[in-house]
This record gives structure tokens, C-alpha cells and sequence, in this order.
């Protein structure tokens, strides 16, 4: 993932950003149930198929919340996250059809309060947001870079 500044030149609300980053780690994602159970290797870390949805729920649920503060006037919460520096005995679980259906309620969700909350913003406030920051622009943006955490475990069709 990069931690650069995100572009923001697409022509795409930053909703379809998000949301179309969920579309496309559940395409992936519905390729893991024939996942062999071998961890892959990408950029010196372990990834799985339950680690990629960890990551990417948790990355939304971060920004989500760094959001939602910054527009209340408050300071975010520090990020704790031991991210994907840490693969738990969950992560290394068989994936199956039942993963994969909680996998799209909650990424789904998520996507749609990210899509609700970031449609209600004028271009004002998503390009000169509150408190300190990327604009809401960039972190819509950023969070569509999750990509990285499916596309590391990759398609298995």
C-alpha cells in the first residue's frame, strides 16, 4: 500500500472509489474457496484470503472513523493496528462459502456507510476537510488502494 498522498484524478466520486474497490476484492474473494491453505508471499508479508478481508474491513473501519471524528471537531483515534505485520491463527483458516458470504455482508456495509457519508459531502468539504489530513477526497482514495491486500492473495480460479 502506498503511503504517499492518493491521487484524486479520476473522474469517479470518491464513493465509486470505494465502492468499487469492495467490488473488486469480493470478485477476487469468491475465487477463495478454492484457496489450498498456502500463505502467499508479497513485499516481505503473509497474506491469506481471511487476512486480505481483515485488512481491507479494517482499513475502512480506521478512515471511517478518522472521518466521522474530523467532521465532529474531535481528534481521531491513534492508529493501533498491528496490520499486516501480524497474521493470526484466523487468518491461516480454510476459507469457505460462509466466509465468503460474511465477507460480502461486511464489506457491503461498509461500502455503503462509506458511500452514504461521502455523498452527503459538498465539494468543499470533501477537498478542504476538517482538522488535520488528507482532504476526504485523498482518503476515499487511499482507502480504494485496500485493493493491494486481494490482489496480493490474487484470483484462484
Amino acid at each position: 500500500m502506498s503511503d504517499s498522498t492518493p491521487r484524486t484524478n479520476s473522474p469517479a466520486a470518491p464513493s465509486a472509489a470505494v465502492t468499487g474497490m469492495v467490488d473488486h476484492v469480493l470478485a477476487l474473494a469468491a475465487t477463495w474457496i478454492r484457496w489450498d491453505g498456502e500463505p502467499v508471499h508479497v513485499d516481505g508479508r503473509t497474506y491469506t484470503p481471511h487476512k486480505a478481508i481483515r485488512r481491507v474491513a479494517d482499513h475502512m473501519i480506521d478512515h471511517l472513523a478518522e472521518m466521522e471524528a474530523r467532521l465532529a471537531g474531535e481528534r481521531p483515534r491513534p492508529d493501533d493496528w498491528h496490520a499486516s505485520a501480524v497474521t493470526t491463527a484466523a487468518d491461516l483458516a480454510p476459507f469457505t462459502p460462509h466466509d465468503l458470504d460474511e465477507a460480502r455482508s461486511r464489506l457491503l456495509r461498509l461500502a455503503r456507510v462509506w458511500a452514504v457519508r461521502l455523498d452527503a459531502l459538498t465539494d468543499d468539504q470533501l477537498d478542504h476537510s476538517p482538522g488535520d489530513g488528507w482532504s476526504f477526497r485523498q482518503l476515499a482514495h487511499h482507502v480504494q488502494e485496500s485493493v493491494y491486500y486481494a490482489d496480493a492473495v490474487g484470483d484462484l480460479s
